[in-house]
């Protein structure tokens, strides 16, 4: 096809939109089930109103060609593993008895029995359920869901592209099943698996589908040989299926490397790539191959990720490159939009010159959509866009609210020395262990309490103006005073103060930082029915006036107990942002670690013993190719020691990281030189434990022994056995005993009973323990 005829074909879509509503009304349902107050037909009403909603918008908008399957009532993962009938032997009963429930148990877990495991989905925020698989797991297929919605959209007179999780990614994103070898590889399963997949895409190819997309982002990953000549031979098996629709396998969040000459030449007939970002690499390695004759090319030229408004000029100009590079040129965002806001319109309390600069969901389709006119039919179509484009690009680029002089000369006299403790970890821990008096596995919490309805409904009074400061701060006083009266009476060694003002734990640092922008509807999805407001970084950063001081002493007056100051630390501080794309990331932690720095200090000052710097998100942020991973940890590091270096040797620092894998950043975690480490551990069986011991991690850490992300209660036999496969990894003189996260979307019931038998099976296995035990 010439390069006349391949702009004519130009055409836009999306690979997935924001499943939410406008305003939660998915969370609603779904919560509401659960409560008893939604019957099962009511949820799947609800749900297929919100799809049929967002296909409409879409096409509305112009989108040429909406996706389906990529709904979901908790995550596309698991709906994945019902696909393909990866049930674990102890769901299967629930699933066979209610589907649906089933299906919720396996997410959330029952009273008797434990969830998936629960991790990042590649370095985003959003968590996906991790398929558990062993050398005896049956597939067989179950398209239901896909088929039908497939339908539903076909119903509506839309072209439809059904998305599926791709075989290589769902083996490659999953783990050995409880009870099998560690060394297990998933990816073994990949000739028993791939049969289910022809009979799903048949199925598909049957209801009508001409496209099916299969998603393989692991295929950005650094890939062995054996899993690239696997991808191989997967693609040449799908795509010479006879009975089959014509399949487009998309790769997103990274640079496809060794996998794209792979997939150049297989039978399929469309590859969708990302061109932003370090993703933008793609395009020196597509015209290497030699493009894609004959092929159908999806360009993800919009980024999906983050909200900055798209230089559409840059992106035309990338897409008329690949014009020459195959048959049939389509447009589309990197990755699916499910990782932003839904719409910047209704964000009505942004200052307007920085709304200009924001493309949420919608705005991004209407980007996609704009850039494939003008690809199409010409620039002149879009003339008057472009030049709106290059006037708020230019205006963002020369604005005040991104260059503060100050905090700029601050970052460049930071010298290496403001970034290390001034005594060693054996002195300080001798130091803090006088200071602190606390008994052998000392408990504690992860920071934050539930997040009750009484506490909400304050928040809303205060912005209502249904009640002034002073009632709302006096609220805030009772729930404190309960937080830590319970944890007394519990036996709790190391206390917190709760977090009940805290909407976020970024955001409330966010809302008191210069240089951030909170929105009031940007709610993204981070599992289940957890939504999120990333705040939106925007400008230089520094920090006003202290931020945690007054509560973290307020907490302090009411005990003789050590109560730990709380913060954010600077990398999840970015990682749960929308960040700056005008400026290496380097930068920016630098700005928001001296900002934190200041803080850490005021409340060392002000009294505390003990305090925690989380970073949840160090892990989930480390690039997705190992040879960016020393760049990116080297300014993650100096950001978190730059926050934390400032304090006296008998200050303990805390962090805390939770739902990732751990053991490619052990180093990075040993190079924090934080005092004492928690870490989620009860979903994967202390495995990071044992990850520890095998580098010799010299510090204290508190795997965890509560897992929060599910409503059932561990016993007391449950958290011993933790307890004691953690002993196993780490001395009983540098063990804690925690949560594995924090509390907030816990009800008090559960937080009572939960962690009443955490201290007891605490107490239990300090009887068994050589040596003093206080």
């Amino acid at each position: 096809m010439t390069t006349k005829s391949a702009a004519a074909a130009a055409r836009a879509t999306v690979y997935g939109y924001p499943r939410q509503g406008p305003r939660r009304e998915l969370k609603k349902a779904i919560e509401g089930y659960w409560a008893g107050r939604v019957t099962a037909d009511a949820l799947g009403d609800a749900s297929a109103e919100l799809r049929h909603a967002n296909w409409r918008r879409l096409a509305d908008a112009g989108i040429h060609e909406v996706p389906t399957g990529d709904f979901s009532l908790y995550d596309h993962v698991l709906d994945t593993s019902v696909m393909v009938g990866a049930i674990p032997a102890r769901h299967r009963a629930a699933v066979e008895a209610d589907a649906l429930d089933g299906y919720f148990a396996m997410a959330r877990g029952t009273r008797d029995v434990a969830p998936l495991e629960l991790t990042k989905w590649f370095d985003t925020n959003y968590h996906y359920l991790v398929p558990e698989l062993g050398p005896d797991t049956a597939f067989s297929a179950n398209s239901v869901k896909q088929v039908a919605e497939f339908a539903e959209a076909t119903a509506l007179g839309l072209t439809a592209r059904p998305v599926l999780v791709g075989p290589l990614t769902f083996l490659l994103s999953a783990k050995p099943a409880p009870g099998v070898a560690a060394d297990f590889r998933p990816l073994t399963l990949l000739d028993r698996l791939l049969p289910v997949y022809a009979e799903v895409l048949a199925d598909l190819r049957a209801a009508g589908a001409e496209w099916v997309q299969l998603d393989e982002p692991a295929l950005v990953q650094d890939r062995s040989f054996a899993e690239l000549n696997a991808t191989a031979r997967a693609y040449r098996d799908l795509g010479g299926l006879t009975d089959r629709p014509r399949l487009l396998v998309a790769s997103y969040f990274d640079r496809l490397g060794e996998a794209l000459p792979i997939l150049a030449k297989a039978p399929i007939e469309g590859l969708a790539l990302d061109f932003t970002g370090a993703a933008a690499a793609n395009l020196d390695a597509l015209a290497a191959v030699g493009g894609l004759p004959g092929k159908r090319l999806v360009a993800g030229v919009v980024d999906g990720r983050n909200v900055w408004i798209n230089d559409l000029g840059k992106s035309l100009t990338v897409l008329g490159t690949l014009l020459g590079l195959a048959d049939r040129v389509d447009v589309a965002a990197s990755c699916s939009l499910l990782h932003v806001p839904l719409d910047a319109d209704v964000e009505h309390d942004i200052d307007p010159q920085i709304a200009r600069w924001l493309a949420f969901a919608r705005q991004k389709t209407a980007e996609v959509v704009t850039l494939a006119r003008g690809l199409g039919r010409g620039t002149d179509t879009i003339a008057a866009h472009l030049a709106a484009n290059r006037a708020d690009l230019a205006a963002r680029n020369a604005s005040a609210l991104t260059h503060d002089p100050a905090v700029r000369a601050r970052v460049a006299a930071v010298t290496e020395a403001d970034g290390r403790r001034d005594r060693p970890y054996p002195e300080r821990a001798a130091a803090q262990r006088t200071r602190l008096g606390l008994p052998l596995l000392p408990t504690t919490t992860i920071g934050s309490f539930p997040q009750t309805a009484e506490l909400r409904t304050a928040r809303a009074d205060l912005r209502a103006g249904r009640i002034d400061d002073a009632a709302y701060e006096e609220r805030i006083e009772n729930e404190i005073r309960e937080v830590v009266s319970f944890q007394e009476k519990a036996g709790i060694d190391v206390l917190v103060h709760g977090e009940p003002e805290r909407n976020d734990m970024v955001q409330y640092f966010a809302e008191q930082l210069t240089g951030y922008v909170a929105t009031r509807h940007g709610w993204v999805q981070s599992y289940g029915t957890r939504y999120v407001r990333p705040p939106i970084l925007a400008g230089d950063v520094s920090r006003p006036e202290p931020m945690t001081v007054r509560w973290t002493s307020f907490a302090r007056s009411l005990t003789d107990r050590p109560v730990k100051g709380m913060l954010t630390g600077p990398v999840t501080m970015l990682a749960w942002s929308f960040v700056r794309d005008d400026q290496p990331l380097g930068v920016t932690a630098r700005q928001v670690a001296l900002a934190l720095r200041d803080e850490v200090r005021d409340v060392e000052a002000a009294g505390s013993s003990v305090i925690q710097v989380d970073e949840p998100a160090l892990r989930e942020t480390l690039p997705l190719r190992a040879t960016d991973h020393a760049q990116y940890l080297a300014w993650a590091t100096e950001a978190f020691r730059l926050t934390t270096s400032g304090v006296r040797a008998a200050t303990q620092i805390h962090t805390h990281m939770c739902y990732a894998e751990f053991g490619d950043i052990v180093r990075a975690i040993d190079d924090l030189d934080a005092d004492v480490i928690s870490l989620e551990a009860a979903r994967s069986h202390m495995r990071v434990a044992t990850e520890l011991a095998a580098h010799g991690y010299p510090r204290e850490a508190g795997p965890g022994v509560y897992d929060i992300h599910s409503p059932r209660i561990p016993g007391t036999d449950e958290v011993v056995g933790l307890l004691r496969e953690a002993l196993a990894a780490i001395p009983a003189e540098r063990l804690w005993v925690n949560p594995d996260c924090g509390l907030k979307t816990r009800d008090w019931p559960e937080v009572r009973a939960s962690l009443e038998n955490l201290v007891a099976a605490a107490r239990e296995v300090r009887t068994t323990l050589p040596g003093p035990l206080s």
